[in-house]
C-alpha cells in the first residue's frame, strides 16, 4: 500500500525505508539488495538510497514510498491519494511515474482519488463512488460519452458540465440539461444565446469563458487555442448538436 502521508521513518535512509517490509519478512540479504537495486533503478532514486526523508523533496518521497511497495513484488498495489501533497508540477511527473510503473510491472493497481485528471489520465477503469455508493463503473471515455447520473457528469470533465433548468430550454421531458464547455461555440454575430463575458482565461492552449447569458444563467465555454475575448464583450453561444445531456428528476441521464 502506498499511502497518502508516505509514512516514511525519519530516522532510515532511503534504502532502509525501502528493504523494512522485505526484511521483516525474512528476505536474503542478497535478495533485498537485488530487489532495491532494481526499484531504485526503476524509480530513478540511485542517488538518493543513503539520504534521509528530510533530505529529499516531496516528489522524491514519493517515489520512496512507491519504491517500498515495488520491492516486495505484490500482485495488487493500493494507492491511497498519493499524489494530494504534491505541488502542481510534480502531481503531473509522479502521476507518469505511476503510468509508467504500471505499465512496467504489469500488475493490478487500485488508486484512490478525488482528483478527476489522476482518474482519467491513469485509470483503465473507473469506479465512481458517491457517499459509499457505485454510481457508475466504466472506462475513461465511457464515462465521458455516457455518463449514468449528474453526479458523475458533473465529475468528469474539466471544466465541469454545464447544467441547465430545461424548463428554460423548454424540455418538458427532462430537469436538467447538460453541456460540457467544449462543446459550446461561441460567436460575436449569431447564436442560441446571446450574453456577456463576466471574465476570460487565456491559458495558451486554451481559452475558457464565463458567460452571464441573458436567458440560462452562467455558462462555462472552453474554446481550444487563443482567442481574443475579453470581460464585458457580448457574444452569441451555440451548443454542438448531439452534445447535449438530458437528466430526470432523479438525475438519472435520459437516453436519446
Amino acid at each position: 500500500m502506498v499511502f497518502q502521508t508516505y509514512a516514511l521513518y525519519p530516522h532510515l535512509t532511503v534504502r532502509n525505508n525501502m528493504a523494512l517490509g522485505i526484511k521483516q519478512a525474512g528476505q536474503p540479504a542478497d535478495q533485498v539488495a537485488a530487489r532495491i537495486d532494481t526499484a531504485s533503478k526503476m524509480l530513478s532514486l540511485e542517488e538518493y538510497l543513503d539520504r534521509f526523508p528530510a533530505e529529499l523533496s516531496g516528489g522524491q518521497r514519493q517515489r520512496v514510498a512507491n519504491g517500498r511497495a515495488v520491492v516486495r513484488e505484490p500482485e495488487l498495489f493500493l494507492f491511497d491519494e498519493p499524489l494530494s501533497n504534491l505541488d502542481a508540477a510534480l502531481r503531473v511527473n509522479t502521476r507518469l511515474e505511476i503510468a509508467r510503473l504500471h505499465h512496467d510491472l504489469k500488475a493490478t493497481m487500485i488508486y484512490v482519488t478525488h482528483d478527476q485528471v489522476e482518474a482519467m489520465t491513469l485509470a483503465d477503469k473507473i469506479v465512481v463512488l458517491n457517499g459509499g455508493v457505485v454510481e457508475q463503473i466504466g472506462s475513461p471515455m465511457e464515462l465521458y460519452n455516457n455518463p449514468a447520473n449528474v453526479f458523475v457528469a458533473g465529475f468528469i470533465g474539466s471544466p465541469q458540465m454545464n447544467f441547465i433548468d430545461a424548463e428554460k430550454l423548454d424540455d418538458n421531458g427532462a430537469k436538467k440539461i447538460g453541456i460540457r464547455p467544449e462543446h459550446i461555440s461561441v460567436d460575436r454575430e449569431e447564436g442560441r444565446w446571446s450574453g456577456k463575458v463576466l471574465h476570460a482565461e487565456h491559458l495558451g492552449a486554451d481559452t475558457i469563458l464565463y458567460m452571464e447569458t441573458d436567458h440560462i444563467g452562467l455558462l462555462t465555454v472552453r474554446l481550444f487555442g487563443q482567442h481574443d475575448f475579453d470581460a464585458d464583450d457580448r457574444l452569441f453561444a451555440t451548443p454542438e448538436p448531439g452534445s447535449i445531456f438530458r437528466f430526470d428528476a432523479d438525475g438519472r441521464a435520459i437516453a436519446s
